[in-house]
């Protein structure tokens, strides 16, 4: 490779998951989605506003040694709704998915609203309805629009 060269490189992982598509700008609210801050050791790559024929710009991101829940799927396909998920398993692409928007997500996301039941010392567990124009509590009806991956429950 030449210092002219105009790609990208970045190793493949051996087993983990590529999370591809996400819509540019969105890589460290992935990040964040996913608990990752850098402190617990994984190894991560992550592209940023990389070109893409699909979408308008993408973001990348890589993370060895892990394999994605259905509940965190189901969080960053509300802030990547293009993203595909890659699950890699010794250097090759077993299963390669597209992410879908749920109709609602279940106690994963903290409503911003304090005095919201969820946020009380009662055993309420958060339930958010999926809008085209962001997620709605179930049950204060407070609507969340940005900053998504700031509400996650850790």
């Amino acid at each position: 490779m030449t210092s002219d060269d105009p790609q990208l490189r970045v190793s493949k992982i051996r087993n983990g998951t590529v999370i591809d598509h996400v819509t540019a700008g969105q890589a460290l609210n992935v990040l964040a989605i996913l608990g990752i801050d850098g402190t617990g050791g994984e190894e991560v790559s992550v592209g940023m506003n990389v070109p893409s024929s699909r979408i308008d710009g993408k973001d990348v991101v890589k993370v060895e040694g892990r394999e994605l829940s259905q509940a965190e799927v189901d969080v960053l396909s509300l802030i990547a709704p293009e993203a595909t998920i890659n699950i890699i398993r010794d250097y090759e692409v077993i299963r390669k998915t597209r992410v879908q928007r749920p109709n609602a997500v279940v106690g994963v996301i903290e409503c911003p609203n304090h005095n919201c039941i969820t946020n009380a010392e009662e055993p309420v567990e958060s339930e958010f309805d999926v809008l085209d124009e962001g997620i709605r509590c179930r049950y204060c009806d407070t609507i969340l629009r940005e900053k998504l991956a700031a509400q996650i429950r850790a």
